[in-house]
């Protein structure tokens, strides 16, 4: 399958605990920490909802 490679580049810090929830399902919990995951319809809903905190690559 393909995969995504998702940087976090906003901070966390006064965001919703939902927002928050979000960021540590996709295994980011750091400014400026990439992690490659396969890319679902799950995944990318997870990122719609917090793409003002994120940079998306394919």
């Amino acid at each position: 399958m393909a995969t995504i490679k998702i940087t976090q580049t906003g901070s966390p810090i006064r965001r919703t605990s939902d927002q928050r929830a979000t960021l540590v399902g996709l295994g980011l919990n750091k400014m400026h920490k990439t992690v490659e995951l396969t890319d679902t319809p799950e995944v990318r809903g997870m990122i719609r909802k917090v793409a003002h905190m994120l940079s998306v690559e394919k």
